[in-house]
């Protein structure tokens, strides 16, 4: 059972420019790291991501809901976590502060990654590995289906995930092909127009065959001159995304957007504030067919199941450091599913985690194995770094889910 517990504030500052967009200008990436000490000697690891102000207000909610794990079996937790994440998610007072966003909901994720990475060492596999493994009946118990009922109930869950199972050998090849990756470093904001240029090169030998530049520049021609750098680098091949990071009005964004389908633009990535579902829709239907992503900001299920009944999005970043964890994730990877929309996890936790939900959701659940969102910043601050080869996403086969971090001492 769970006897202690151990909460830690990680931050760390980039170097140069890294990290920068046309928002969050000088980032310290951060972890709210939870650390649950089972008495059988294995430490189960989760984490949100922030940007460093406010990490430690995550850390004392987190200190909250993990008191409230200590005494219990992580096998008896896991049976039924489901119950136990609409218990924590629904805390009378912590639920005022939210409700399922901010601060509490980033601590929530925290302890709730911990406990998969927990369940996954105690049966001593990947968790991508513990996830495919599982029953549909088993994997449903884990998820809260609250306020979901309208589109998707436990029942039509549970149909879905059977309705993959007879499938999913035929998609158990991408454990050993890997999963690809898109390369996000070749175009940080503050990075000039010659370090771009010099990073789509790399990217490019180093076999990535997809990149994402950031705009959202004051002056909208320099979003495009550098969005054309990109494209006549990478050639017509490559896909190339396109990120402003919440920067423009609904106005702005249509006319901007407007001018950058010249350059061909996968998908443009959170154009406008990140609640506005409606802006989203009037922008999607202005711009055809050029297509939206969003999900780095949207806080819960509950959002994004409205995003997808306007449909508003071409592909769901939704990311299980933001919303309540591995849980919520699943349950927005179900509505995604239903809705036929793909996943594509924005990766604030360096795809350390992601790379085994992306493996989970393409083999169980039958989502298009399209690409997965690479920063390798904090590479060197992992026990057990992801790796990329040739642009691929080699498939990890350590016990847990890779979120285990150097500095922080169990």
């Amino acid at each position: 059972m769970i006897k202690h517990i151990q909460i830690a504030d990680s931050r760390y500052q980039l170097d140069g420019s890294a990290g920068s967009d046309a928002i969050h200008r000088d980032p310290i990436y951060s972890y709210a790291v939870t650390q649950l000490f089972d008495d059988s000697g294995i430490t189960g690891t989760g984490f949100a991501f922030t940007l460093g102000e406010g990490n430690d207000l995550v850390c004392k909610a987190a200190q909250y809901y993990a008191q409230q794990l200590i005494g219990k079996d992580i096998e008896e937790t896991m049976a039924q976590f489901g119950t136990l994440f609409r218990k924590l998610s629904n805390d009378q007072q912590f639920r005022w502060l939210g409700p399922h966003k901010g601060v509490v909901h980033l601590a929530l994720a925290s302890v709730t990654n911990a406990c998969y990475d927990l369940w996954a060492k105690k049966r001593e596999v990947p968790l991508w590995k513990l996830l495919i493994d599982l029953s549909p009946e088993e994997l449903i118990r884990t998820v809260d289906f609250s306020y979901l009922e309208d589109e998707l109930t436990e029942e039509q869950a549970l149909e879905l995930l059977k309705s993959q199972v007879q499938s999913k050998p035929e998609r158990m090849s991408i454990i050993d092909m890997g999963y690809p990756g898109y390369d996000t470093s070749i175009g940080w904001f503050n990075y000039s127009d010659e370090k771009v240029r010099e990073n789509c090169k790399k990217a490019i030998e180093s076999g990535f065959t997809a990149m994402k530049l950031k705009v959202g520049s004051a002056d909208p021609e320099r979003d495009i001159r550098r969005s054309h750098i990109v494209r006549e680098v990478a050639g017509e091949q490559v896909k190339v995304m396109l990120d402003a990071n919440q920067q423009w009005n609904l106005p702005q964004a249509i006319s901007i957007c407007g001018k950058l389908k010249s350059m061909n633009p996968y998908w443009i990535e959170e154009p406008t504030h990140p609640d506005d579902v409606l802006a989203h829709k009037t922008l999607a239907d202005a711009i055809a067919p050029v297509k939206l992503a969003l999900g780095e900001h949207v806080p819960n299920k509950v959002i994004f199941k409205n995003y997808l009944q306007t449909g508003s999005a071409s592909f769901i970043q939704v990311d299980a450091v933001r919303v309540g964890g591995v849980s919520e994730f699943i349950a927005v990877s179900l509505l995604c599913k239903k809705f036929g929309i793909p996943v594509v996890p924005h990766v604030g936790d360096m795809g350390q985690l992601h790379q085994h939900l992306v493996l989970f959701n393409h083999i169980s659940m039958g989502h298009e194995a399209l690409f997965l969102e690479h920063i390798p910043h904090l590479q060197n601050k992992f026990v057990h770094p992801a790796k990329i080869v040739n642009g691929v996403y080699q498939t990890p086969q350590e016990p847990g889910s890779s979120c285990e971090l150097l500095d922080v001492k169990s």
